[in-house]
C-alpha cells in the first residue's frame, strides 16, 4: 500500500473481483467514484477478467505511475508494474489527508495483499528488476502464482484480534397508568320553604248607619280572591368539579457499563542462531507492522513513536543494532499507516 506525495492511495490485490469489492467499499464510505482508479492487465486475463489492456497508454506502466504519484524510484514503480504483469489488480484513491488513513484502512480490510512480502519472493525466484517487454503473466501462471505465494515455506498466521464493546440503548416497558371514568347516581337532600295562601271568609255583624261614600255599595258585586301555594321545582346543571390531566415527563440518566473486551496480544520468540542474521530484516519489518496495529500507538507519526519503539526493539532483539534495521521496521509501521 502506498501513497504519494499528492495523497494518492494504491493497493495491490489478488484478482480483479477482490479490486471491485474494494472499490464498492470505497464509494460506500463516500469516496467520489471519479477518484477511484481500478487498473489491471486485461490482455491475457490472469486477473479473471479480459479486455483491453491500460499498458498501451503513453508511457507504459511505469509511465502510467510516474504520471499518478509523481514516483521517481523506478525500483518502487517496477515492483507495483511487476504486481500488474504478473495478474494482479492495482486500486489507486485520490484522499484529501484526512481521509488518508480511513482510504488505507479500507483497502486493507477488503484484502489488500502485502506487496513487499511478494516482492521478496519473487527476488527469491530470481528476479530483479521489472522488464517492460516481459510477456504478462497467463490466467495459468497468475493462478500458479498465487497458490505458491499462499503455500510459501508452509507459512501460517495468526490472525490479530481486538473486540470493541458497542453500547446501544432500547426502549423498554416499565407499566404506566389507565384512567376509567363513569357516572355515579347519588341521593341529595335539600331544604327549602313554601308558602301556601287560603282564603278566608268571616261574617262580622254589624250595625251602623251607611256612610256617606257608601251609597254606592247599593248594588250587585262580586269579589274574587284567588288561592296560591308554592310547590317544589327541581332543576339540574352540570358543573365541572375537577380534571384529571394525563401526561409524561422525560429524564435522562447516566448509566456506566463495564465490560470486558479481548485483543490478541502476539510475543514472537526467536529459537536457534544459525538463521537470525538471515532473517533480521524480516523480523524487522514485522516489528513495525505489528506495533502500527498496537492501540497505544494508533494515530500517532513515525516521529512521535521513534524513540519508544528503538527502545523496544533492543528489549526484544538484543542481538541487532536499531540503526540497521529501523528502515525496515518503518516499512512495516508504513504498511499499516498507509503512508508508503
Amino acid at each position: 500500500m502506498a501513497e504519494s506525495q499528492s495523497s494518492n492511495v494504491v493497493a495491490v490485490f489478488n484478482d480483479y473481483s477482490s479490486a471491485e469489492r474494494a472499490v464498492q467499499e470505497l464509494s460506500n464510505a463516500g469516496f467520489p467514484r471519479d477518484s477511484i482508479s481500478l487498473q489491471s492487465n486485461f490482455r491475457t486475463g490472469a486477473a479473471g477478467r479480459s479486455g483491453t489492456s491500460y499498458t498501451e497508454e503513453e508511457g507504459g506502466i511505469t509511465g502510467f505511475f510516474r504520471r499518478l504519484f509523481g514516483m521517481d524510484d523506478d525500483e518502487e514503480t517496477g515492483i507495483y508494474a511487476e504486481a500488474v504483469r504478473r495478474g494482479n489488480t492495482l486500486v489507486s484513491v485520490a484522499a484529501g489527508p484526512a481521509q488518508t488513513e480511513r482510504a488505507a484502512e479500507i483497502l486493507n480490510r477488503s484484502g489488500a495483499i502485502d506487496i513487499d512480502r511478494h516482492a521478496a519472493a519473487w527476488r527469491e525466484s530470481g528476479y530483479q528488476q521489472y522488464d517492460p517487454n516481459a510477456r504478462p503473466y497467463s490466467a495459468d501462471e497468475a493462478a500458479r502464482e498465487r497458490q505458491r505465494l499462499e503455500t510459501k515455506k508452509g507459512e501460517s498466521s495468526i490472525p490479530v484480534v481486538q473486540e470493541e464493546m458497542q453500547v446501544g440503548k432500547r426502549a423498554v416497558s416499565r407499566g404506566g397508568v389507565r384512567i376509567y371514568s363513569h357516572m355515579v347516581s347519588q341521593p341529595v337532600t335539600e331544604n327549602v320553604t313554601l308558602r301556601e295562601e287560603h282564603v278566608r271568609v268571616e261574617r262580622r255583624n254589624v250595625d251602623r248607619p251607611l256612610a256617606p261614600g257608601e251609597a254606592d255599595q247599593l248594588r250587585d258585586q262580586s269579589i274574587e280572591v284567588l288561592e296560591t301555594s308554592e310547590e317544589p321545582v327541581v332543576s339540574k346543571r352540570a358543573r365541572v368539579r375537577e380534571e384529571i390531566v394525563v401526561g409524561k415527563e422525560a429524564t435522562e440518566r447516566t448509566e456506566q457499563v463495564r465490560d470486558n473486551v479481548r485483543h490478541t496480544e502476539v510475543k514472537v520468540d526467536r529459537i536457534g542462531s544459525e538463521s537470525e542474521a538471515r532473517d533480521y530484516d524480516r523480523d524487522a519489518y514485522e516489528y513495525g507492522y505489528r506495533m502500527a496495529s498496537d492501540p497505544r500507538y494508533k494515530g500517532r507519526k513515525w516521529s512521535e513513536v521513534e524513540r519508544d519503539l528503538s527502545s523496544s526493539y533492543a528489549r526484544d532483539y538484543p542481538g541487532s543494532a536499531w540503526d540497521k534495521m529501523k528502515d525496515s521496521v518503518r516499512r512495516g509501521w508504513d504498511k499499516v499507516t498507509g503512508r508508503t
